[in-house]
């Protein structure tokens, strides 16, 4: 008789509690609470031989995107040979492309397991990061949605897939639906971490900065503690603050959550750079914070693994004056644009490079040097992988660059891009403020200034409501 799991899945283990386990472990994968790993091996030590356990350890190693764990991983497969039924071979294959440096065949591997078994959460969540990291945003959308015909409020585990469905659907601009799709996934488990992160997308892309505070901070208890995904929902909340100009806020939020220990977890460290390079590119004062996370990142500089976290490595080390490590980064970067082969060295010639050459001339205040870089680039960016929140950066970059270099007129039509999509951000307004003032239209620099005041003293109005 063949087992399955808690889904109806197909497993070819024989141990009920070896299955229970791992489903126990991928639970905690789906909501990022506790260590699934250390419930995988857990699994594993129930039945040796199982699969099931091992494959799923190789996926979430992977998928975390430090090429440190890469040996973990592929000892795993490796473990696993060619054992297996037809769903966990699918699995192991997708695995080994993702090794082999071809994470978009690894994808398109795990989406063709979800065709014969649709609710292999497992595989859903592998593939739904892998196509983050690829910047495939229809597909975060499209392939949760691929899946929801074979699925009933019922099925354990259906809140994870409405929060992936949820954050697809922001990611391609339907706010209202994926608004709406999180709250449901929050109404079945209101610890479900990447939904109140889908909505917190949402309230962010729509400017709803009093919203946004308020959904994350009611909500910490749910989604705080024990997670591991935390940190990135913290992040959001500042966002919101660093819009409205509480810079003090952002920072006491960056040392108590976002970054509160000297951690070298990459996705952490990501997040960390991306907010002080936002602040630097405001003039905000961090203390000795930069010198910190470049001494985190400078084991990283040779790296050359994934371009998305190399760009943001280059940010520490331009800000903290890191000139070798930049150096170091820029070299590796041109190897692998121009001899390099699979998913990351495209990824590399197509935005890394461009992006962190934009960054090293930023350093210098070689402002044009940025802005031939980063214009084309910017319009492609998503092929690096990130959300637009995420890659909102490199125009952030791009607009400071033009009213620093003295581009008024440029700089002009970057800020009205940004108040007419978002026209509720006070930032935006702020920076259409210092383009008319550079071009000498004092009334409107005075007008934005005054719309930008109004809109922080209604925000902070309702945020004290």
């Amino acid at each position: 008789m063949t087992l399955t799991d808690r889904r109806m899945t197909p497993v070819s283990a024989t141990q009920r509690d070896a299955i229970d386990a791992c489903d126990d472990a991928i639970e905690l994968f789906h909501g990022y609470y506790g260590n699934p790993i250390e419930a995988l091996d857990r699994a594993i030590a129930l039945e040796p031989a199982a699969v099931l356990p091992r494959v799923a350890k190789a996926g979430i190693l992977l998928t975390t995107s430090e090429k440190a764990l890469l040996g973990a991983a592929a000892a795993e497969v490796e473990a696993v040979g060619e054992r297996g039924n037809e769903r966990e071979r699918g699995h192991v294959a997708a695995c080994r492309a993702w090794l082999d440096g071809d994470w978009r065949r690894a994808v398109r591997l795990w989406g063709d397991v979800l065709l014969d078994h649709p609710r292999d959460t497992l595989a859903l969540q592998l593939s739904h990061l892998g196509d983050f990291y690829l910047g495939q945003s229809q597909m975060l959308r499209d392939r949760v949605a691929r899946v929801l015909p074979y699925w009933r409020e019922s099925t354990p585990g259906f809140n994870y897939v409405l929060g992936m469905h949820a954050f697809g659907l922001e990611e391609c601009g339907d706010y209202a639906r994926a608004e709406q799709t999180g709250r449901h996934a929050l109404e079945l488990n209101a610890r479900d971490p990447w939904a109140v992160h889908a909505v917190a997308h949402v309230m962010e892309m729509q400017g709803r900065l009093p919203e946004g505070i308020a959904w994350l901070e009611s909500r910490a208890p749910d989604w705080s503690p024990d997670n591991g995904f935390a940190f990135h929902n913290w992040w959001h909340l500042a966002l919101y603050y660093l819009d409205l100009g509480e810079h003090a806020k952002v920072l006491e939020l960056y040392d108590t959550r976002i970054r509160p220990a000297r951690s070298q977890v990459v996705l952490e460290m990501i997040d960390a750079t991306a907010m002080l390079w936002r602040l630097h590119l405001r003039g905000v004062d961090v203390g000795n914070r930069w010198g910190e996370l470049a001494d985190a990142w400078e084991p990283f500089a040779a790296d050359g693994h994934y371009a998305f976290n190399d760009a943001h490595a280059m940010m520490a080390f331009v800000a903290a004056g890191r000139e070798a490590a930049a150096r170091t980064l820029l070299a590796g970067l041109r190897a692998a644009a121009d001899h390099g082969s699979g998913t990351n060295a495209a990824m590399t010639r197509e935005v890394g490079l461009p992006v962190c050459v934009a960054l090293a001339a930023f350093g210098r205040g070689d402002w044009d040097v940025v802005i031939e870089m980063l214009r084309p680039v910017r319009l492609v960016a998503h092929r690096f992988g990130g959300s637009h929140a995420q890659r909102d950066i490199l125009s952030l970059t791009l607009a400071e660059a033009a009213l620093r270099g003295g581009h008024a007129k440029l700089a002009r039509a970057l800020a009205a891009e940004r108040t007419q999509v978002k026209p509720s951000s006070p930032f935006n307004w702020r920076l259409t403020a210092r383009a008319q003032s550079l071009l000498g239209e004092q009334d409107g620099a005075k007008h934005a200034q005054a719309w930008s005041r109004t809109l922080v003293s209604a925000a902070a109005s309702r945020i004290a409501a």
